[in-house]
């Protein structure tokens, strides 16, 4: 479906659309207005096309939820993800994502994505109407800089991804690891490498045996049988002894 806008640079420098966002919070029907989410704050803002779809669940938000204190150490406020859904189903995927450091918005009316320019019709799919794919910087509300994916077929995802982001605030950021550990329940130094990687303020993935994997895969993917096993960007640093002696070289 084309991109309405090419790109969208007519909204630089301008306000953020007006809108009212209701949500639900804890049970309970509440409010948001544009100017709850952007009046004198720092914010990343990324739109999708839809929730549990899969660039977004694999890639979009997961990259923001990760990288979020380095943005925080880089002078953002909050890292807003949009889409045009209803909130329950933002507020399930914001769950199975476990995407704790990202404010989703439920744009359900489109309202805001319409104000933007950035309303598409995806009915050929039967999505109805929804947002182009695009992120952008606002600050205390004015829109600073926008990354609006191209006019090409099908679900681009070329430039309004998270490292393009931050590298627009600050090239110089340093990024976190990815850092992964299989562990499983009642293993004392799981518990142990766990302690360490939050005494030193890094945060991992747990990749939990007889619930996210098996001992089979343990063996597959690392070639140990033994828990933990703890990847630092895809190496392997091996268990908990391991883990101490490779934070202590990295001092």
């Amino acid at each position: 479906m084309s991109n309405p806008v090419s790109p969208n640079a007519d909204m630089v420098g301008k306000a953020v659309p007006s809108v009212v966002f209701p949500f639900r919070e804890n049970d309970q029907w509440v409010t948001a207005s544009s100017d709850d989410l952007f009046a004198g704050k720092t914010v990343v803002l990324f739109s999708l096309p839809g929730a549990f779809t899969p660039t977004c669940s694999s890639a979009h938000l997961p990259r923001y939820n990760e990288l979020a204190g380095t943005f925080a150490k880089n002078g953002v406020d909050s890292i807003i993800c949009m889409s045009v859904n209803d909130t329950f189903v933002m507020n399930a995927w914001k769950e199975d994502q476990e995407a704790e450091n990202i404010t989703v918005i439920p744009d359900g009316n489109g309202e805001f994505t319409a104000g933007m320019g950035m309303l598409v019709d995806k009915g050929e799919i039967g999505f109805g109407k929804r947002s182009w794919r695009y992120s952008m910087l606002v600050k205390n509300g004015i829109i600073e800089k926008m990354f609006v994916e191209p006019d090409v077929p099908g679900d681009p995802f070329e430039v309004s991804d998270a490292d393009t982001m931050l590298n627009y605030i600050n090239p110089n950021a340093a990024k976190p690891s990815s850092v992964a550990m299989i562990t499983k329940p009642g293993c004392p130094h799981c518990s142990r490498a766990k302690t360490l990687l939050s005494e030193h303020g890094i945060a991992y993935e747990e990749i939990v045996l007889g619930k996210d994997a098996t001992s089979v895969s343990v063996k597959a993917i690392s070639g140990n049988a033994t828990v933990p096993q703890i990847f630092f960007d895809g190496k392997n640093i091996g268990g908990s002894d391991d883990l101490a002696a490779f934070l202590t070289n990295q001092k």
